[in-house]
């Protein structure tokens, strides 16, 4: 190429040197762009083919500038709930001694609880007994003992004359015979007060029922 360029008068030291430097920009932008010749066709379908491939190329950068955001998004809200929970793991850990103080409180409540459960247990099934010794039933109720309760009061005003009488009878006179008379007499009036508070509650429980 060198010889033939020679022959014809264009060797390279005879050409001025702002067509040197062209040739060789145009040599370079030939070899960029991947063509065989320099022929100006060429040069189109290279530019046109290059502005195409710089299409597609902004293209796919606008895809992953806006999958970056999305990622990047994603990774500040990570970030935040990452914080979030490190914050919350460090307050339950400063929370477990007081929560396990609470719970051996808990723990020593419940044990004395249920002994106090097996003790009114035990309470109960003792007085439920007790009642059932003494004749109680579910149906007396409140107001049944509250009247019950009156006229246990009224016979003790009754009898108490009679009971301070039968006291005063241990300083009777050598009589026995009157004494004995005296103190059978007592007796009969004490047995008839009896008589009358046991009429009073049979009475109260029949009206109960």
């Amino acid at each position: 190429m060198r010889e033939i360029l020679e022959s014809v008068g264009l060797a390279q030291e005879s050409l001025p040197s702002n067509v040197v430097s062209s040739a060789h920009v145009l040599a370079k932008v030939a070899n960029l762009l991947d063509i065989r010749d320099t022929e100006l066709s060429s040069f189109l379908v290279a530019a046109a083919d290059l502005s195409l491939r710089k299409t597609a190329v902004e293209e796919k950068r606008a895809k992953v500038q806006q999958e970056s955001k999305v990622l990047l998004e994603y990774t500040r809200k990570a970030i935040a709930r990452l914080t979030y929970l490190k914050r919350t793991l460090s307050q339950l850990e400063d929370d477990i001694s007081p929560c396990e103080a609470q719970m051996e409180n808990w723990k020593t409540n419940l044990a004395i609880m249920e002994s106090k459960e097996r003790q009114y247990l035990q309470e109960y099934v003792y007085y439920k007994a007790v009642l059932n010794r003494v004749g109680y039933t579910p149906e007396i109720s409140h107001g049944v003992l509250v009247e019950m309760a009156e006229h246990k009061k009224d016979l003790e005003k009754k009898t108490k004359p009679i009971l301070d009488t039968l006291r005063s009878y241990q300083d009777l006179p050598p009589d026995k015979a009157l004494a004995a008379l005296a103190i059978e007499d007592k007796k009969r009036q004490y047995a008839a007060a009896e008589k009358y508070l046991e009429d009073v509650l049979q009475s109260a429980l029949a009206s109960s029922e």
